[in-house]
């Protein structure tokens, strides 16, 4: 039987209308670049030739039906999703796929690892040694939708947790079973798995059911969704790079119950702690609006008074937040990183005054733990010479002019470019302190600035809430991670 005729089901004929024919496009495009990738040729673009040998007709015959309906080849071909070229991960030409997901809440959440790919693979010899060695407790069986029907491709369930006795094999052998089944079956009549595949390929399904887990009809619920939900990621390649980037610094790991937030997505707005009376302090944090963008500086004054511990007592009201610890260190850099960084500072402040070895131990060491390290040029005279003199360069160079030198409303702000160009091969951000009120923040953003650091404007605030706020909404990206607008898009 030609390749058209499997493929497309029209033995060549022409098609009827105009919508018919797009359909025969799309399937034959998909056809065609999943051939492309596997002969590992450089365009995995659909072209005339190609689909029409696919379809089991002449080119020119294609041409044809082209023209008489109207249809432009090449919107189709762009519109073909452009994970259909990776879906095919090759080792030695076998596919090689990877997906996970979690689905549900409670002690009924559904947890599934999965790989799926080729029998002549490293998927296959997977599936093969986890069906002949067994191990106590964790057991591996074929899924099957009922007694004596698996679905395809064959799909082995491997128990996370070790399973110790007859009501918790009930539940791997029941409902998890029947929903993992289910999913690789749908997911085939789906067209999610491709049909000329089932019998090429296996699956290695991980899955996780709690001890506790009681509700059958939820096991079987949430293990459906989460190995359907597994199988799309796992050939979509999801995710992508750009998913992770974004996400790797607002997530939060449902049972670590909190963030890691990093800072290279400026722009940040740094409030600085400065009032040294912690009850105080916890009372305006507690009104702080939630952003991804607002940085938390436990101040030198509150550090002076309670010492770096008071960095887990901002932590009590602030978990989710990034915490820099001014400590302004002018010696013992090495020594001042590890004591903030054993209270879970995210970052440390040292003097730009300091001699260049502090300078040096202090960023060494921050890097080596990866912490941030900050170098506050405040009254530093020549600070890009200095900057020259380092082994190493600081994460965040803060422009500040002191409380005691502020005079009127501007700040300069020709120094945040020629940092630039002195510095154009380094990965840097660049804070402004001083006196920051909306309209000098907006004027340093515009100026390139990548931290605005703000004290007395937020902390002596009768309004704090509305005291951020007004920074917030000085730019469009900081306005977009307020709370009031971010929702959890997965």
């Amino acid at each position: 039987m030609p390749i058209g005729d499997k493929m497309s089901g029209n033995n060549g004929k022409k098609p009827d209308t105009r919508e018919q024919l797009i359909k025969m496009l799309t399937k034959a495009g998909k056809k065609e670049i999943e051939s492309r990738v596997l002969s590992r040729k450089k365009s995995t673009k659909p072209t005339i030739s190609g689909t029409a040998k696919v379809l089991d007709i002449h080119r020119d015959t294609l041409y044809t039906w082209l023209r008489e309906f109207d249809v432009d080849f090449k919107q189709i071909s762009d519109a073909l999703p452009t994970t259909i070229s990776q879906e095919i991960v090759e080792t030695n030409t076998s596919v090689y796929l990877i997906g996970e997901a979690l689905v549900g809440e409670g002690n009924d959440v559904a947890h599934i690892d999965l790989l799926i790919g080729d029998k002549k693979g490293p998927v296959g010899e997977a599936f093969a040694s986890g069906l002949s060695n067994l191990s106590v407790g964790h057991t591996p069986l074929l899924a099957v939708i009922r007694p004596n029907l698996p679905p395809k491709p064959h799909t082995l369930l491997v128990p996370k947790v070790t399973v110790k006795n007859l009501d918790d094999a009930g539940k791997i052998f029941g409902p998890a079973q029947a929903a993992v089944a289910k999913a690789v079956a749908d997911a085939v009549e789906e067209g999610m798995i491709p049909k000329d595949k089932v019998d090429d390929w296996v699956i290695v399904c991980s899955v996780f059911v709690h001890p506790e887990a009681s509700d059958y009809r939820k096991i079987y619920h949430y293990n459906y969704g989460a190995t359907k939900l597994a199988l799309k990621r796992a050939l979509s390649k999801y995710p992508t790079l750009e998913k992770i980037f974004y996400d790797k610094d607002r997530a939060k790991h449902p049972i670590m119950g909190f963030k890691v937030p990093r800072l290279w997505r400026p722009p940040y707005l740094q409030i600085s702690l400065d009032i040294p009376e912690l009850e105080r302090i916890k009372k305006i944090i507690a009104q702080i609006p939630g952003s991804d963008r607002i940085i938390m500086e436990a101040g030198t004054p509150l550090i002076k008074r309670y010492g770096t511990k008071v960095i887990n007592d901002l932590r009590q009201v602030a978990k989710d937040m990034f915490v820099v610890a001014d400590l302004k260190t002018l010696d013992v850099g090495k020594v001042e990183v590890d004591v903030a960084y054993e209270e879970t500072a995210d970052a440390v402040v040292a003097a730009g005054l300091a001699p260049v070895e502090t300078l040096d131990s202090f960023i060494h060491e921050a890097k080596r733990l990866g912490i941030y390290a900050f170098v506050d040029m405040l009254n530093v005279e020549d600070c890009i010479e200095k900057l020259k003199m380092l082994k190493e360069f600081p994460d965040v160079v803060i422009l500040h002019r002191g409380i005691d030198q502020e005079t009127g409303r501007t700040i300069g702000l020709d120094l945040i470019q020629e940092l630039r160009r002195s510095f154009k091969d380094k990965r840097f951000l660049i804070a402004v302190a001083g006196g920051i009120v909306p309209e000098t923040a907006r004027e340093a953003l515009e100026g390139g600035a990548n931290i605005v650091i703000i004290g007395r404007y937020v902390t002596q605030s009768k309004d704090v809430e509305r005291a951020v706020r007004d920074f917030l909404e000085l730019t469009p990206v900081m306005r977009e991670d307020v709370d009031l607008f971010r929702v959890h898009v997965e």
